[in-house]
């Protein structure tokens, strides 16, 4: 929310798409909005700006669920009644995994990012067939999921090599794997104005905390234990709550399988992608995160769960043909819930007041805690004077300092100083900052511990400007997204005008 809060104040300040989150770290700043997604905190703060704060997690919650449910109608669609697949899609919808996202991590980006997996399935099914549409609309999901939340994007990028690699198989169709690869690299072309600054800059801050004690997969089995006790309670209960879906999943599985003599590939993709998604969150397969490239960002194997739970509910729904089995086993799985409320872990969440007081610590200019992960490297903002003025001078001297301007992208002060020194800004020094001193581009430099930005000055007037430039990386992954959405809308366009029409088809019959 905090992210949310700060974009719709950087949109107010005229900055269409943020990059630095400048009120992080008790407006010290970070370059959380290069690496996060943009997805998530866009529509958060589209709420923020159409209702009261207060109400926007509620909304974002319902439109996150409510397309996941419409997605998921979609897929069941392809081989459901019309019923079923109302039941399989409020089913996917309020799983017990997306009831623990919003109640205990509130994960708003992996929540949202739930919508677009059984559209996956969906058009991995479809690959095979004649002209570019499949390909294209595969390429956009992945794009999206990529734009959504970046772990859910690793997923569903292994998702898709295995799914491609098996529908080959089953259906002796070579042709898929060259598609499937166009697809994978359409999508990311889509999301290069995200990806690659990501991918980039990661160099410039501390991301190996990311994967800090705790948040190693290893450490993130299902009932693994660590030395953090409240870590272990949490995993406890998700491992309880990924347990009994997994049981759900094998007992529905044999229920359905009859159903694979008449859907024998859907039955085999399906199964394939429920197998793997189920045996990742335990500790066996602790190789395959060690070692399979980018998986240890996942970060908690039981993630997996996310894409675990489109197999579910479609095999829950064949499996379970009587209304009332499917009326017990919701009961079952909500009483699992229950039992992880009470008897494990209570879930938590911020009232009126508290988001009341995020708002208010921004617009006052005390900013909020942030993520260490996101920190520039070599600055450690533990150790930070929350205190500290926009300005201060660091020498011998005397200085008179006037702040002219302070946004999240720019910065402009004077400061009229009797001896040379250094004037340090409350602000953490990132490689995209460029600084001109009297009109001349000029090298700030790094303070020792706190990594603020240090700008040395000689006696004298200085007027400094401070700006976050656009770096190449920034512009490459813009041109290369913009051109990729040229690409496909020129495919689409020309796929229509190649189908016949009704009266072609009938003059050539």
């Amino acid at each position: 929310m905090n992210s949310w809060i700060e974009v719709l104040g950087q949109w107010k300040q005229g900055i269409a798409y943020p990059r630095w989150a400048a009120m992080s770290h008790y407006a010290y700043g970070e370059a959380r909005f290069l690496f996060y997604p943009p997805a998530s905190w866009v529509l958060g703060a589209i709420l923020g700006a159409v209702m009261p704060w207060k109400a926007a997690p509620g909304a974002y919650v319902c439109i996150a669920l409510t397309l996941a449910g419409c997605s998921m109608f979609v897929l069941a669609r392809r081989w459901l009644e019309r019923r079923d697949a109302i039941f399989a899609a409020a089913f996917y919808a309020a799983n017990p995994y997306h009831i623990l996202i919003v109640y205990w991590r509130s994960a708003f980006a992996e929540l949202l990012a739930a919508a677009l997996l059984p559209l996956l399935l969906l058009l991995v099914l479809r690959l095979e067939e004649k002209g570019v549409r499949p390909v294209i609309w595969l390429a956009a999901v992945m794009g999206a999921v990529w734009l959504t939340n970046a772990p859910s994007a690793v997923m569903a990028t292994y998702s898709l090599a295995l799914l491609i690699i098996t529908t080959s198989i089953l259906r002796r169709a070579p042709r898929v794997l060259w598609r499937g690869a166009v697809t994978f690299a359409l999508g990311l072309a889509l999301a290069a104005f995200y990806v690659l600054p990501a991918a980039y800059e990661q160099r410039w801050v501390n991301i190996t905390e990311v994967t800090s004690s705790g948040l190693r997969p290893r450490d993130n089995f299902l009932f693994a234990i660590v030395a953090d006790s409240e870590h272990n309670i949490f995993n406890r209960l998700v491992s309880i709550v990924a347990i009994s879906e997994v049981l759900a999943l094998a007992a529905c599985i044999l229920g359905s399988w009859f159903w694979r003599k008449t859907r024998r590939d859907a039955f085999h993709l399906l199964l394939v992608w429920a197998v793997a998604s189920a045996l990742l969150p335990f500790s066996i397969t602790v190789t395959l995160w060690d070692h399979l490239p980018q998986l240890r960002f996942v970060q908690l194997p039981w993630r997996w769960l996310l894409c675990m739970n489109v197999a579910v509910a479609i095999f829950v729904t064949l499996g379970l043909s009587r209304w009332w089995l499917r009326f017990v086993l919701c009961l079952a799985m909500l009483l699992v819930l229950g039992y992880g409320w009470h008897c494990i872990q209570a879930p938590w969440w911020e009232i009126a007041g508290d988001i009341t007081e995020m708002r208010n610590d921004q617009q006052s200019g005390k900013g909020y805690e942030g993520v260490d992960e996101y920190v520039p490297a070599g600055a450690d903002p533990y150790e930070i004077d929350r205190s500290a003025p926009q300005v201060a001078y660091e020498g011998a001297g005397l200085a008179k300092i006037q702040v002219q301007e302070w946004t999240a992208e720019s910065r402009s002060f004077r400061a009229d100083v009797n001896r040379p020194g250094r004037l340090v800004l409350r602000l953490f020094n990132y490689p995209a900052w460029q600084v001109t001193l009297n009109g001349k581009p000029v090298t700030a430099e790094t303070r020792d511990v706190t990594g603020q930005m240090a700008i040395p000055v000689q006696a004298g007037l200085n007027d400094v400007q401070v700006v976050f430039g656009r770096t190449w990386d920034r512009r490459v992954g813009g041109i290369i997204s913009l051109i990729t959405l040229a690409v496909i809308a020129a495919g689409l366009a020309l796929s229509r005008t190649r189908e016949p029409t009704i009266a072609e088809v009938r003059s050539s019959s």
